[in-house]
């Protein structure tokens, strides 16, 4: 395959992830978009609504006004920042729910920095689509709320507050996670945050923050002998984990060096692709099946887990195709073509439409999965699309 049929292909593919989003998600009934729908496509009515299920929406929908100004698209995405404002905002203290109900009641008050961090991603997003600068207030609102969890002694981001800004016990993302201060996911998505502010925004104290979070990032979350993420860390970055998750390392390859592009230091966007790509490369050792697709995780001693989840497949597209991009190596321009012939045969839902979350190492797909949650969004399976038909 070359670049103008893969482009081609993900142009059209960016089409049916938008209007199953368009046609399927909206909640009429109670506003914003339903919290659940099962992979059969039966709606939970009464199912609970995410924060970033509705952020990734925002920037989706906002992302794809910027690339093609339909109605639509600025309905969808204004929709999405509706509902965020006036049901996930907490109007007491400072910051956003973490999961409301299906009506648009607090649930899950605690903030979690993931999530602020994700609403300040869509709203940069759509003050770029849109180029209602009015917006910047409510970006910098959501900045400030972020560096509220600065940890000024060993630097870096805890993971969570309670609702009023006191010791949260239960800091994790999900029933999954580790309950630890500090990890490597909510770091790599303030910096994918702070790289769309700095994009509308180059003040000097969201550069200082900017650089720091990425001298963190190099210094602290990578093992830069093995060019794998470390996941998760006490306050002062002792590891609490050697789990290896695939899929944030060739999503951070490249988000990395979008970062440092963004910032405009050709040293350190020098230092930043040498370890990208020994990230890219770890996971090309590693983490890839002969059928191209991307297994869950592992660890030093080998795989543990060789589901291959949506979005691990929508982010090595985009991490291989950026590695053969700056080291001109054809291997990764053909990993990537087998990851897109991988996810083409056996993530997309072909009957119902989007993604299935995630298949077997064989390639059949778990459908006891659901099609949308808290979780299940449009945002890396979208974004790989607008990247591929930005970069070919």
């Amino acid at each position: 395959m070359n670049t103008a049929a893969l482009k081609q292909e993900m142009s059209g593919e960016l089409e049916r992830i938008l209007q199953f989003w368009l046609q399927e998600t909206v909640d009429e009934e109670n506003g914003g978009f339903h919290g659940w729908i099962d992979s059969d496509m039966t709606i939970r009515p009464q199912a609970p609504k995410g924060l970033v299920l509705h952020a990734r929406i925002l920037w989706t929908f906002s992302r794809a006004y910027r690339h093609d100004p339909k109605a639509e698209y600025l309905a969808m995405a204004e929709r999405a920042l509706h509902y965020l404002e006036s049901c996930f905002r907490d109007q007491e203290h400072p910051g956003y729910f973490w999961m409301v109900d299906a009506q648009g009641q607090p649930l899950q008050t605690k903030k979690q920095i993931y999530g602020q961090a994700f609403h300040l991603y869509a709203v940069s997003e759509f003050i770029q689509a849109t180029g209602r600068k009015e917006l910047l207030s409510l970006a910098l609102e959501l900045f400030e709320i972020v560096e509220k969890s600065y940890d000024p002694v060993h630097g870096g981001y805890l993971e969570a507050y309670a609702r009023d800004w006191t010791q949260e016990t239960d800091l994790r993302l999900g029933e999954h996670d580790q309950n630890d201060k500090k990890s490597m996911n909510t770091h790599l998505h303030i910096l994918e945050a702070y790289t769309n502010l700095y994009r509308i925004w180059q003040e000097e104290r969201l550069e200082q923050a900017f650089r720091r979070l990425i001298d963190i990032t190099m210094e602290q979350i990578i093992d830069q002998d093995s060019g794998h993420f470390k996941l998760f860390f006490d306050e002062d970055w002792t590891c609490k984990s050697d789990i290896i998750s695939y899929g944030h390392d060739i999503e951070g390859s490249w988000l990395l060096v979008e970062a440092a592009h963004v910032l405009g230091d050709s040293a350190l966007m020098e230092q930043v692709s040498r370890v990208a790509l020994a990230m890219a490369e770890a996971v090309y050792q590693e983490g890839v099946d002969p059928d191209g697709g991307v297994m869950w995780e592992g660890n030093p001693q080998g795989l543990t887990d060789t589901d291959k989840h949506w979005w691990n497949q929508a982010e090595a597209v985009v991490g291989f195709v950026n590695a053969w991009q700056m080291s001109g190596d054809e291997r990764y321009w053909q990993m990537a073509v087998r990851n897109w012939n991988f996810i083409k045969e056996h993530i997309i839902d072909r009957e119902h439409g989007e993604w299935f979350w995630r298949t077997d190492r064989g390639g059949t797909p778990l459908r006891g999965d659901p099609k949308v949650n808290e979780w299940k969004c449009p945002y890396h399976n979208s974004r790989a699309c607008y990247e591929i038909m930005e970069r070919l």
